[in-house]
C-alpha cells in the first residue's frame, strides 16, 4: 500500500459510505439520488482508469506496421532512385530533388507525431468525457443548496411568499445536508484528481485543476452558510441562556 498516490478503491468506498450515511439521514430525498448517481459515475471511471493505465497493444502494432510499411517503401524508392543509370541530374534537378525529400520528410515526419500521439489523444477523449460529467455533478450539487438558507433559524417567524422554498430542516439537519454537499464536491475532485494521476496529459490535468477549483469554491460557499448556521444557533442558545428564572 502506498501513501503517495490516490487510491480508486479507496476514493469509490468513500464515496459509497457517504451516500449510504446520506440515504440513512435524508431517507428518499433528492440529494440521496444524486449522492448514487455520483457513486454510478465513480464505478465507471474506476473501469475507465483502469484502461488508460493499460498499454493498447493493438493499437501499438497497428503503429508499428504502419512505420515499418513507411520505411520500407521509401527504402525501396531510393534505391531505385540510386540504380536508375538513364537519369542524369544536373545542379537544378539536384536542388529541385532536394526540396521535394525535404517536403516529404517533413509530412511524414508531421503524421508519424500524429499516429504516435493517437493512444494519448484516445486516452485523453476518455478522460475528458468523465470530467465533463463530473464538472456538471458540481453544478447539480451546487443547486440542492442554493436554497438552504441559515436566515430562516433567525427569522423563523417570517411570513413566507407563495413562492418560498419549504423550509422544514432543524439547524441540525441543515448543517449536515451542507456538510454532505460539501463532502460530495470535495470527493468529486478526488475522482477528477485520479485521472490525471493516471494520464498527466497537459489537456487532462488543465481540465482537473478547473474542477477543483471549482469544487473549492462552491464548498467554501458551503461553509460560508454552516458558521452562519452554528452562530445563530450559538446566538439563540445564549439568548435563552440570559433569560432570568421565574421565581418559584
Amino acid at each position: 500500500m502506498t501513501y503517495r498516490q490516490l487510491s480508486a478503491e479507496d476514493t469509490l468506498a468513500t464515496l459509497q459510505t457517504l451516500r449510504n450515511r446520506i440515504s440513512e439521514r435524508f431517507d428518499n430525498s433528492s440529494l440521496a439520488g444524486v449522492a448514487g448517481e455520483l457513486c454510478d459515475i465513480a464505478n465507471e471511471s474506476q473501469k475507465k482508469i483502469d484502461w488508460i493505465e493499460r498499454p493498447h497493444i493493438g493499437l501499438r502494432a497497428a503503429l508499428l506496421f504502419v512505420v515499418l510499411l513507411s520505411l520500407i517503401l521509401i527504402g525501396f524508392g531510393v534505391n531505385e532512385l540510386a540504380t536508375d543509370q538513364d537519369n542524369a541530374f544536373g545542379l537544378s534537378e539536384a536542388v529541385g530533388m532536394l526540396e521535394s525529400v525535404i517536403n516529404e520528410v517533413i509530412v511524414a515526419g508531421a503524421a508519424l507525431l500524429f499516429l504516435f500521439s493517437l493512444e494519448v489523444r484516445v486516452k485523453r477523449t476518455r478522460a475528458l468525457q468523465v470530467l465533463h460529467d463530473l464538472r456538471a455533478m458540481a453544478h447539480v450539487i451546487d443547486m440542492h443548496q442554493l436554497t438552504k438558507d441559515p436566515s430562516q433559524i433567525l427569522n423563523a417567524k417570517a411570513a413566507p411568499t407563495k413562492s418560498s422554498p419549504q423550509r422544514i430542516l432543524t439547524p441540525f439537519q441543515l448543517t449536515r445536508y451542507l456538510d454532505y454537499c460539501s463532502e460530495m464536491l470535495s470527493l468529486i475532485g478526488k475522482i477528477a484528481a485520479l485521472y490525471a494521476q493516471s494520464l498527466p496529459d497537459a489537456v487532462v490535468v488543465a481540465a482537473v485543476n478547473d474542477i477543483e477549483t471549482l469544487t473549492n469554491g462552491l464548498s467554501r460557499k458551503i461553509w460560508q452558510k454552516i458558521v452562519m448556521v452554528d452562530d445563530v444557533v450559538r446566538f439563540l442558545d445564549s439568548g435563552t441562556a440570559a433569560k432570568p428564572k421565574p421565581d418559584v
